[in-house]
């Protein structure tokens, strides 16, 4: 099968690279070179180009002949979309019609459009677990973003009977994943304590919160799932159908390194949370497409920990 991606040198999507290239396909990628974080996998042609350059998307979409388009790429942090809100918004919800749009005028291929539960906000106990039908209510300009792109999908399958799917992930981890979430800081400074590079001080936040956790492999697979049997216009949660305290992660990842560590309390971190237990069911994607995750979080923390010990030996 042809394969065009968006955000293909992103976390998810580099995983979803290598599933896809497992298999055979042939992946044209969409990179924007100000904002790639690594470079693409031998064997996927890239096509340098803006999501808000709508001429030269239909221009690559064309080239290509998808038979299915993966949309990932987006601004990923929700703390920095109150800095560029504008920016936010275009890149994720206007990008993501542009995206759309190409794919109509090519021929309406499959398309997967990947958005994030971090647009539900503030939901109440009794609303959990999170379904598809409990309604988002964002609370910083990314989830906003989201929720707008998310509102294209049934458009474009009325409008156009394009075949598009929402795929709507929750907290995603795994190796390779950047600094700036909480799994991959605690990782960082646990290997780093490990390996006698700072003392055996962890700076941290709030660790009462609750969260929903998936390997990003699992991730990428559901994907995968979804452009071959997700239904057109429907949207699909992504979730471990578990909650996890953060202090559960951090005690994991101190008791997979073998480390005594000393938790410091950081007041700038110390934000409380608006939603302290926040976690989703994944009936529907397994309903329809045989999807549900494998991965268990132990094995998640324990590949993020040998990453960043790598990572840490080779600084």
């Amino acid at each position: 099968m042809r394969i065009f991606m968006t955000g293909a040198t992103g976390f998810a999507g580099s995983f979803l690279v290598e599933q896809l290239l497992g298999e055979g396909h042939e992946i044209t990628a969409l990179e924007h070179p100000a904002t790639s974080r690594q470079a693409v996998p031998d064997g996927v042609q890239v096509v340098l180009g803006d999501l808000l350059d709508v001429a030269g998307l239909k221009t690559a979409v064309t080239q290509a002949r998808p038979d299915v388009i993966y949309h990932l790429a987006g601004q990923a942090y929700p703390a920095l979309s109150w800095q560029i809100p504008g920016s936010t918004l275009a890149v994720n919800t206007v990008g993501t019609a542009n995206v759309l749009d190409a794919a109509v005028s090519y021929g309406r291929p499959r398309v997967v459009v990947i958005t994030s539960a971090d647009m539900y906000g503030i939901i109440s106990p009794e609303e959990m677990p999170i379904t598809e039908q409990i309604p988002p209510q964002p609370h910083h300009p990314y989830g906003v973003s989201k929720w707008a792109a998310a509102q294209l999908v049934p458009l474009f399958w009325q409008r156009f009977e394009l075949p598009v799917v929402e795929a709507r992930p929750f907290n995603h981890i795994g190796p390779r994943q950047a600094l700036g979430f909480v799994v991959p800081d605690f990782a960082s400074q646990i290997a780093a304590i490990k390996l006698g590079q700072k003392a055996n001080r962890m700076s941290v936040g709030n660790l009462d919160a609750q969260r929903d956790f998936t390997d990003v492999r699992d991730v990428a697979r559901a994907y995968r799932r979804l452009a071959a049997a997700g239904k057109p216009g429907e949207t699909y949660l992504i979730c471990s159908g578990q909650p996890v305290k953060i202090n559960t992660v951090l005690t994991k990842l101190a008791e997979l390194a073998d480390v005594d560590v000393v938790i410091e309390y950081d007041p700038e971190r110390m934000r409380p949370s608006d939603t302290p237990c926040l976690y989703g069911s994944y009936a529907k994607i397994e309903r329809d497409t045989g999807w549900r995750p494998e991965i268990p979080l132990y094995q998640s923390l324990a590949d993020t920990l040998e990453y960043w010990l790598d990572v840490r030996r080779d600084a």
